[in-house]
């Protein structure tokens, strides 16, 4: 059964760090482009990082400079580096596999989706 598992949330406060993982069962990793997305209670969900089965990263606007997507596929894991951590950045952070196989941020072109880690940045 393919699944993925985010983990690492928490409550962190501006300015400070994070590192989410993505930690795949049921497929073989290496042969899959990864995504992360965040989702806020009221708006759609945003793509924000993808990379791919050959390591190439892809970032959103709104997180580049800032966050650091990478793999190792012998832990079956995909991580999600965060820095400098806004206000903004609170949400919902999910990670999906592609069938793409460029990159893409674009939630239609994912599935298996996990069931996301809660990341909270006070005001």
């Amino acid at each position: 059964q393919v699944r993925l598992v985010e983990s690492g949330g928490g409550l962190v406060q501006p300015g400070g760090s994070l590192r989410l993982s993505c930690t795949a069962s049921g497929f073989d990793l290496s042969l899959w482009a990864i995504g992360w997305f965040r989702r806020t209670p009221g708006n759609e969900r945003e793509g924000i990082s993808c990379i791919t089965s050959g390591g190439s990263a892809y970032y959103a606007d709104s997180v580049k400079g800032r966050f650091t997507i990478s793999r190792d596929n012998a832990k079956s894991t995909v991580y999600l580096e965060m820095k400098s951590l806004k206000p903004e950045d609170t949400a919902v952070y999910y990670c999906a596999r592609s069938w793409r196989v460029g990159a893409t941020i674009a939630p239609a072109d994912f599935g298996s989706w996990g069931p996301g880690t809660q990341v909270t940045v006070p005001s």
